[in-house]
């Protein structure tokens, strides 16, 4: 029996598939570097699993799953494979390094997947599962099989794979909803009735994937929790295929909040979770929808006079969880142009961010730059200046100064000053509007004649001296879209910050991508070879 299994029967196994599910949605690609960023908070937010991602499908992927099981500690790392044996060698090969690690094999089993898509008997998927498994026993004890598209399958045939890929050693078995179609009653008597005929249930932990085409993720998955399972797999901010997977952030809540009916719990550090969600969206450059459960703008917001008066009377008259429980806070910052910079790092460490020497000094820089702009500076800035400066990609062009000339009746200029390999690059251009101009320089010096997909702009705070925050997508290569975001009481500067960062992002992954035409790998596949657990 695997470490997983030595768990409280009341305790739910935490799977975090953002850096493989979430990372399938447009738009939502991460570098190497940001992944290992995301992995890390993931640790200090104490998720159980991390699936760190699909070691096969490109050297990149495989390099970062690699990365993240060597230095990443805590979580057990995991890489999804087929039920093809080079894909289970390719995943071991990315995760054998880590303190504790997970293969995670798969294979449809439902009738319209096995014919159309695998073109398979339910006899041959069956065989290939339970060869699958027994391959990834000889490397690792901790294996777990997915009965893809499983809420559509025959529920005697998911029964008997369910059995025999337990026989073979899997030590967790996923029920995934793949397309979002189960609704919660149809969800929870289904996982009951598997745990309950399965003759060899109680060797494995029943674990539920849940979509949300229809919106029911996280109820099914809590239905699914009041069945019996005791992992579930989740994304940050609910981020996946299509419309999303179950969130993390709701899950664990309703888990916490409503002890009374689940009687469980997770191991997951709460107040983490809004540091996490923010840093999330910031990689990927999926903004949070303001009226999101737990993570929302608008979450813990109260506009009806009846509410605000409920709420300064005592708060749990219309809030059933409080801000800080996911380390939320609205207070403003209370330093200011005189303050010193160990007052600065004692208020990222209570916002929670805790800097190299270097990176506190980018960022104290930035502080005291916006202190001279700024008559009042909130934590919502702070919070800015850290994802701006210090949460970022390595840097092939900086960003020096932009300016801009512009009014309704004249043409737009721009001129912008970049940092190139250490030497100073200007550039000047005119376009339809400031940032059109802006962008036109920034193509010139960069030389990359990128398509922009799309642009948005918001205010970090309120007030006319607000933060604004520009997300933009650009069409990378191999038709992938990359993000970039900028924030600064400038909204062009924000844009240009922006627009520079994206395309560090795509030359950056385009490199990773492009290194030895993946052949780089090979190496890493004879040295691993053997040494199996």
């Amino acid at each position: 029996m695997s470490a997983q299994q030595k768990v409280d029967k009341n305790k739910v196994v935490i799977f975090d598939t953002t850096m493989r599910d979430g990372e399938q949605s447009p738009g939502a690609t991460m570098t190497t570097y940001e992944k290992i960023q995301v992995a890390q908070q993931l640790a200090r937010l104490k998720a159980d699993v991390i699936e760190a991602g699909f070691p096969i499908s490109s050297p990149g992927d495989f390099e970062a799953v690699k990365l993240i099981a060597q230095q990443v500690h805590g979580p057990c790392v995991a890489g999804l494979c087929r039920t093809d044996f080079r894909d289970i060698d390719r995943a071991w090969e990315a995760v054998k390094y880590a303190e504790r690690n997970r293969l995670h094999t798969f294979i449809a089993t439902s009738e319209i997947h096995m014919k159309k898509k695998l073109g398979k008997t339910p006899k041959e998927v069956l065989k290939m599962a339970v060869e699958a498994v027994k391959h990834c026993r000889e490397y690792t004890e901790d294996i777990e099989f997915s009965a893809e598209d499983a809420t559509r399958s025959n529920p005697d045939f998911l029964c008997e794979i369910v059995e025999k890929t337990i026989a073979a050693g899997a030590t967790t078995v996923n029920i995934p909803d793949t397309v979002g179609y189960t609704m919660p009653h149809e969800f929870r008597p289904m996982i009951k009735n598997i745990i309950k005929k399965v003759p060899n249930s109680g060797k494995a932990i029943f674990s539920v994937h849940c979509h949300n085409d229809l919106g029911l993720a996280t109820a099914n998955s809590a239905a699914a929790l009041l069945a019996g399972a005791r992992q579930v797999e989740c994304t940050i901010n609910g981020i996946g295929e299509r419309a999303g997977n179950a969130s993390l952030e709701e899950i664990v809540m309703a888990i916490r909040t409503r002890h009374d009916l689940l009687n469980l719990y997770t191991d997951v550090v709460t107040n983490e979770i809004y540091r996490t969600s923010r840093l999330v969206s910031r990689v990927t450059g999926i903004d949070v929808q303001p009226n999101k459960a737990i993570v929302g703008k608008n979450a813990f917001a109260h506009e009806a006079g009846i509410h605000q008066d409920g709420v300064l009377k005592d708060k749990r008259t219309y809030e059933i969880m409080d801000a800080e429980s996911i380390g939320l806070h609205a207070n403003s910052l209370v330093l200011g142009k005189h303050s010193g910079r160990h007052a600065f790092n004692d208020k990222l460490l209570d916002l929670g961010y805790e800097l190299a020497h270097e990176d506190l000094n980018k960022a104290f820089y930035r502080f005291k730059e916006l202190c001279d702009k700024k008559k009042e500076v909130s934590d919502w800035d702070i919070r800015s200046i850290i994802e701006d400066e210090i949460i970022a990609i390595p840097e092939i062009f900086h960003l020096e100064s932009v300016n801009v000339m512009c009014g309704s009746r004249s043409k737009s200029t721009a001129m912008i000053e970049m940092v190139v390999e250490g030497k100073l690059v200007q550039e000047a251009a005119i376009g339809v509007g400031p940032v059109d101009a802006v962008y036109q320089c920034i193509r010139k010096i960069t030389g990359e004649d990128v398509k922009l997909i799309d642009f948005s702009v918001k205010s970090v705070t309120g007030g006319i001296d607000a933060i604004g925050e520009v997300t933009v997508q650009i069409a990378g290569p191999k038709g992938h879209i990359i993000s970039g975001r900028g924030a600064s009481l400038d909204i062009v500067d924000s844009s240009a910050r922006a627009y520079t960062t994206a395309i560090n992002k795509m030359i950056y992954w385009r490199n990773a991508q492009n290194n030895n035409g993946g052949r780089a790998s090979s190496k890493n596949d004879e040295a691993g070879r053997g040494k199996r657990k």
